[in-house]
C-alpha cells in the first residue's frame, strides 16, 4: 500500500491494522465551503457515517491514546481504532459527536489554546473561508459525551520554524492554559502540520506529555516513540475524470 492513499474504507486496511493500531486524522465535518481552499481536510457527515457504520460492523472499538502508547504486542485481533480531530472545529461537536455517539464511539480533540471560541485565524490569513472554533461552554460538552481533548499549540504555528523560546511557550503555554481552564491533566499533543523537529519532540516531552501525533502516515506500532505516533488522513475522493484515469491506470487517487 503506498503512502499517499488515504484511509476511505477498511477494506484495504484489515492487515495492516493487525500490525498495531491506527489512529485517525479528521478535521471538519461537513459541506466544503464554496471558496475553501483546504478542501481536502473536510469529510461529509454522510462519509463520516459510513465510516464510522464500517468501523463498528467490523467489530473495532475505539481506545484511549494512552492505551495505544502502551500497547506492547500487535493487537489480538486488529479491532482498536483511535479517532483524532485537529483543531477545534465546532464541526467535530455539532456533525461528528451524535455519529460517534450511534456507533459507540470516543474521540481527542486537539484545542488551539489562545483561539478557542475564535476562528482558524492560522488559515484564514492565508486567504481560507473561516471556521468556527468550540468556544469553552461546548468544549465541555464535548468531554461530558466522553470524549478527551489535547493540546494543539496555543496559535497553531508551524514550530519548527520558530524560535526555541517560542516553540516551548507554545507546547508548555497551551497545556497550562488548557489544564487551568478545564482543571484536568492534558496528556496529549499535536503538532501543527504535522511540522517538528528533533528539539521540538524533545520539548514536548519535556512538558510532561505523554503522547504526540504526528501527520507520518502509518499505524501505532509496539515499541513505537509515543511522541512520534503516526496517523491516517481520512479523505472522500472525487470522482472526477483524473480519478476516474488514475483508478483505470490502478493509480492512487488524488
Amino acid at each position: 500500500m503506498k503512502k499517499d492513499i488515504h484511509f476511505t474504507k477498511l477494506a484495504p486496511f484489515r492487515e495492516m491494522f493487525r500490525q498495531g493500531i491506527p489512529v485517525i486524522c479528521y478535521h471538519k465535518v461537513g459541506r466544503k465551503p464554496l471558496r475553501t481552499k483546504l478542501r481536502g481536510i473536510y469529510v461529509t457527515r454522510n462519509f463520516f457515517r459510513q465510516q464510522m457504520r464500517e468501523l463498528q460492523q467490523g467489530g473495532f472499538r475505539t481506545v484511549t491514546l494512552d492505551e495505544c502508547a502502551m500497547t506492547t504486542t500487535p493487537p489480538d485481533d486488529g479491532k482498536k481504532v483511535v479517532l483524532t480531530f485537529d483543531d477545534g472545529s465546532v464541526t467535530a461537536l455539532k456533525n461528528a459527536g451524535p455519529i460517534m455517539a450511534g456507533a459507540g464511539f470516543t474521540a481527542i480533540n486537539y484545542l488551539v489554546a489562545d483561539l478557542m471560541g475564535g476562528f482558524n485565524a492560522w488559515d484564514v490569513v492565508h486567504g481560507e473561508v473561516p471556521d468556527r472554533l468550540m468556544d469553552e461552554a461546548q468544549v465541555r460538552d464535548w468531554m461530558a459525551a466522553g470524549h478527551e481533548i489535547g493540546a494543539h499549540t496555543r496559535t497553531h504555528p508551524r514550530l519548527s520554524k520558530i524560535s526555541h523560546a517560542q516553540a516551548r511557550e507554545e507546547i508548555f503555554g497551551s497545556k497550562k492554559i488548557l489544564e487551568d481552564r478545564f482543571g484536568i491533566p492534558i496528556h496529549h499533543f499535536c503538532y501543527p502540520y504535522g511540522d517538528l523537529s528533533p528539539s521540538v519532540r524533545d520539548l514536548v516531552a519535556e512538558a510532561g506529555y505523554a503522547t504526540a501525533v504526528t501527520t507520518q502516515w502509518g499505524v501505532h506500532e509496539p515499541g513505537g516513540d509515543p511522541f512520534l505516533i503516526p496517523r491516517l488522513g481520512a479523505r472522500a475522493y472525487s470522482f472526477n475524470f483524473r480519478n476516474v484515469f488514475r483508478r483505470l491506470l490502478g493509480r492512487p487517487l488524488e
